[in-house]
């Protein structure tokens, strides 16, 4: 194993200063950082944290609001030769216990408010012991970082140690670790540099928060090229444009609920991002309607729908979108998943547990796909053997294509059996969206009385539930014709920007028979 800078996370960024050192690196509100200043100041904070450890660090957690600092503490714990943890102060007290717990956190950095929750989330034995470094202008307790101990260049690590560690949702309730290693990154970049060509006049949105793993796109993205990355605000969204052409942002990455959020606004005009050279969606299915709409706003720009996991190192496949050529080649109005990057083997396994040529859940292995959870036992789930060897359940099903694309079929859990049929709930969502005024849905089961019911959330025109049925009833057997549709202001979304399913599904449960209608 390879044990330098350059096959690091961390590494990226050094090559980036090496291009760009009086650059911009990080631009958030009116603070701009160069790659010099920041090589300095992560020099610094990994220095004094280091110093302040009686044992080498496991993991080092950084506690802080999405911006400068959160950019800054990932780079720094990276400069540390340890895995870095983020955690957001939003997470319930529990959960961020939880993490900090199962990700063995040895140090953290924090902001002003991710300080303020440390009592809540530590014991006080835990409190007193645990190196904290804080950073901000409010910074009055905790190590001081000094510039007196300052390492002179960052720690190095193995291409099979960890990067970062990011939890997921877990079926026990519990946050699952994943564990995403320098090497799964490096083949990751790699890929990607390939593909897009990334140049140090390129400037990369930052949309998302860092426990979510496209930010790590953006973050080194821009890094490794002497690019810039620019923190976007939530207030940016009142008048995205405008903050795009300011910024003169030319690579945009987010998922697909973006493009609505920015659609209700009247953002998606004729070439309203002239700037933009390069959009990319992942997370959730990309609807043609969507990408033909962001299309026209970024005229110039390429336009990819990409898959992935968090297990899979953000993403790990790509479609390229024509306009013209594209629209035809969906299945269920949703843009195609593409290809699988090189160097990665699937297959597609069916409700058995075997291969099938044509259709069925998503397996994977390859340079990109995580070693393993952090406790084994979550690997029983997600891992089988096939053929003698090791691959990754994706939980994503998908049809083959005959030019070798994959289809997005839906979730394996978002598959229903109704009176012995199998139902795609994404394909309910495809006929509903057909509706004169309907803007965004989504179709979500509830059991009443043991059996499960589709309920349709909606946005846009009210219309009633007896002319929802009558057109669904021209192109669908009465038996995928849901009965109930419930009409939003705007669909629920997590803090990534996906779809809030389980917040629809517990508003569904919470409904009476009557109050669905």
């Amino acid at each position: 194993m390879t044990n330098d800078l350059d096959n690091t996370l961390h590494g990226r960024f050094l090559r980036g200063a090496g291009l760009s050192p009086d650059r911009v690196a990080i631009r958030d509100g009116d603070r701009s950082i160069t790659y010099r200043e920041a090589h300095e100041l992560c020099l610094t904070w990994a220095g004094s944290l280091l110093r302040a450890c009686t044992d080498a660090p496991k993991a080092i957690g950084v506690l802080t609001d999405k911006g400068a600092d959160a950019y800054l503490g990932i780079l720094s714990a990276l400069f540390c030769g340890v895995p870095v943890v983020p955690i957001q102060p939003d997470f319930p007290v529990d959960r961020i216990r939880q993490m900090l717990k199962a990700a063995d956190v040895s140090a953290l950095i924090t902001d002003d408010r991710g300080h303020r929750l440390l009592p809540d989330v530590l014991d006080p034995g835990e409190a007193e012991a645990l190196p904290v470094l804080r950073v901000g202008a409010g910074a009055t307790s905790g190590i001081r970082a000094d510039a007196g101990s300052a390492l002179g260049e960052p720690r190095p690590a193995n291409s099979s140690d960890a990067a970062y560690i990011l939890f997921t949702s877990g079926s026990t309730g519990r946050p699952k670790g994943v564990v995403v290693t320098h090497g799964n990154l490096g083949h990751y970049f790699r890929t990607l540099e390939a593909l897009y060509e990334f140049t140090p006049d390129d400037v990369f949105a930052q949309l998302v928060d860092p426990t979510f793993d496209i930010a790590f796109f953006d973050m080194f993205g821009a890094w490794g090229c002497g690019g810039r990355l620019v923190a976007v605000p939530a207030r940016a969204f009142r008048a995205m444009p405008e903050f795009l052409g300011t910024e003169g942002i030319t690579i945009w990455y987010s998922t697909p609920a973006a493009i609505s959020v920015l659609a209700r606004r009247g953002a998606l005009g004729d070439n309203t991002f002239p700037t933009l050279r390069l959009s990319l969606f992942c997370g959730e299915a990309l609807l043609a309607g969507d990408a033909l709409a962001w299309q026209r706003a970024a005229p110039a720009s390429r336009l990819e729908n990409l898959w992935g996991l968090t297990e899979t190192t953000v993403h790990c496949s790509a479609y390229r979108w024509s306009s013209q050529a594209s629209p035809a080649e969906c299945l269920n109005g949703i843009v195609p998943l593409g290809q699988v990057h090189r160097g990665h083997e699937w297959f597609l396994r069916d409700g058995e547990g075997r291969e099938h040529p044509a259709e069925g859940e998503i397996c994977i292995r390859g340079p990109q796909v995580t070693p393993g959870y952090l406790d084994p036992e979550d690997d029983r789930e997600r891992f089988v053997e096939h053929n003698s060897r090791r691959w990754f359940r994706t939980g994503d099903r998908a049809r083959l294509a005959p030019n070798g694309d994959l289809l997005f079929l839906g979730r394996t859990d978002n598959q229903v059996q109704i009176q012995g049929v199998r139902i795609e709930l994404s394909e309910i969502d495809h006929h509903v969206l057909q509706f004169d005024g309907v803007k965004d849905v989504v179709t979500v089961t509830r059991q009443v009385d043991g059996r499960p019911e589709m309920v349709v959330f909606y946005t846009g025109t009210p219309s009633r539930p007896a002319d929802f049925a009558r057109q669904l009833l021209r192109t669908l057997p009465q038996v995928m014709v849901p009965r109930h549709y419930l009409h939003l202001d705007e669909m629920p979304l997590t803090r990534n920007n996906k779809s809030d399913r389980r917040a629809l599904m517990r508003l569904a449960d919470d409904l009476d028979h009557e109050a669905v209608h």
